[in-house]
């Protein structure tokens, strides 16, 4: 019998567990940062509550995660959220984690009355856009999506 993916709400105690999974995520989107760096940011996230992690684990591993992001929906004049960050190991894909993860990001949601989950994808990232189609999320083809890279300190 296979091990069930298990899916809890981290704190900032949980760090230490979600750092390997976050650091596998921007390497995936060629990002090199140092670890401590990366630690410290998820940690202030975490302990400011600015965010929500949802970590998935099979057995006792951590295998992938779901970072989202309070925010508001002025159309809807309600409250919602921008799901940031969602990764699974690669070794661990295919066992239903990334939908666990989707699904507890759901139930924040309704839980907290949001009135959407924004989310982004790359264009190229096809399984992904299977799994958002697949859970209900609708593609928005209507709008463009602008940044403003700002200089950092």
């Amino acid at each position: 019998m296979s091990a069930e993916v298990v899916v809890e709400r981290i704190d900032a105690n949980g760090v230490d567990d979600l750092l390997p999974l976050f650091l596998d995520y921007l390497r995936f989107y060629e990002r090199t940062i140092d670890a401590e760096v990366a630690r410290a940011f998820l940690q202030a996230r975490l302990q400011q509550r600015q965010s929500v992690v949802f970590l998935a684990r099979l057995g006792s591993g951590a295998i992938g995660f779901v970072q989202l992001y309070p925010a508001f929906a002025s159309l809807s004049l309600a409250p919602s959220w921008i799901l940031n960050d969602l990764y699974v190991a690669e070794n661990a894909r295919g066992r239903g984690a990334a939908r666990a993860l989707m699904e507890a990001a759901r139930g924040l949601a309704l839980t907290n009355g949001a009135a959407e989950i924004f989310l982004q994808t790359a264009r190229d990232n096809t399984p992904a856009q299977t799994l958002y189609e697949g859970l209900g999320y609708a593609r928005d083809d209507a709008f463009l999506v602008y940044t403003l890279s700002l200089p950092r300190p």
